[in-house]
C-alpha cells in the first residue's frame, strides 16, 4: 500500500443550477447541516491523514480563500490555484502537476458528501494499482458518469452521461479519486468531448485500457451529489 498525504479539490464551479444561492459564493461553499460543503470534504480527507492541499478555485475564489486561508487554523497546509477557462475536468486537474510532483494524490470533486469512513479507505493505494475511482449504486447514470468493471472490480470502460439505447451500468462515478502521477500522461493527450470539454474521465479510460489497472471502490454510507436546491434541503432535513 501507499498511503498518499497531498489531495486536489476541484472548487472553481458556480453551480447554475443552484440559482440564487450561489450569487455570492462558489457552489462547494453552500452549507450543508452547518458548514461548506467543502469543510465537510477537508475534514474528511485530514481526518484520513492528508496534510496538503491544491484547492483549484474560480467562481467567487475568494470565499473559499477567506473560509480556509492557508489552512494552518485546521492543522494542514493549503495552496491555491485559479481555473481561468472553464473547459473541463481534464484540463484543470493539470493546474496541479507541480504540487503532486512524484507523488500519488487524492482528487475530490468539492461538491459531493461524503461518509468520512471512505476518506481513510481512499488513501490507501494499492501497488498494483494505478488509480483508484469511487462509485455507487442507485444513481441515475444519465447525469453522471457509468462505470464498467470486470468481476474484480477492476475499470474496463467510463462513459459521461450515456444516452438512452447506449450501453449502461449500476455503477455512478462518485467524484473521488486516488492516481498516480501517470495519470498527467493521458491527460496531456486528452481531446475535447462532445461536449466541447476535455473531461477527466476520458484520461481515466484511456488508462485502464492502456494495460494499467484501475480499481473501482464502492462507497460506503452516506454519498450525495450537492447538485440543486431540492436534493441540498433533503440533506438538510436529515
Amino acid at each position: 500500500m501507499t498511503k498518499t498525504d497531498r489531495a486536489v479539490v476541484l472548487a472553481a464551479g458556480r453551480g447554475t443550477r443552484m440559482r440564487e444561492l450561489t450569487n455570492d459564493v462558489p457552489k462547494p461553499m453552500i452549507e450543508v447541516r452547518g458548514k461548506p460543503v467543502l469543510h465537510h470534504i477537508v475534514q474528511g480527507l485530514r481526518d484520513a491523514g492528508v496534510r496538503k492541499f491544491l484547492i483549484i478555485v474560480g467562481y467567487h475564489a475568494e470565499a473559499v480563500r477567506n473560509f480556509f486561508e492557508d489552512g494552518r487554523r485546521h492543522n494542514i497546509a493549503i495552496e491555491y490555484a485559479t481555473q481561468a477557462v472553464r473547459d473541463g475536468t481534464g484540463r484543470v486537474v493539470n493546474l496541479a502537476r507541480n504540487f503532486t510532483g512524484e507523488s500519488p494524490f487524492v482528487l475530490s470533486y468539492g461538491d459531493i458528501l461524503i461518509s468520512p469512513v471512505n476518506y481513510k479507505r481512499i488513501v490507501d493505494l494499492p501497488d498494483h494499482m494505478e488509480a483508484v475511482i469511487t462509485v455507487t449504486r442507485a444513481e441515475d447514470v444519465s447525469k453522471g458518469g457509468a462505470v464498467f468493471v470486470n468481476e474484480q472490480m477492476e475499470l474496463v470502460d467510463l462513459r459521461e452521461k450515456p444516452k438512452p439505447g447506449e450501453p449502461t451500468s449500476p455503477w455512478y462515478n462518485a467524484g473521488l479519486y486516488a492516481f498516480r502521477p501517470s495519470i498527467f500522461e493521458f491527460i496531456a493527450k486528452l481531446e475535447p468531448s462532445p461536449r466541447g470539454e476535455y473531461e477527466l474521465t476520458d484520461a481515466i479510460r484511456a488508462l485502464a485500457q492502456s494495460g494499467k489497472k484501475v480499481q473501482a471502490l464502492e462507497l460506503t454510507g452516506e454519498w450525495a451529489d450537492v447538485r440543486d436546491p431540492e436534493i441540498l434541503a433533503k440533506l438538510n432535513q436529515l
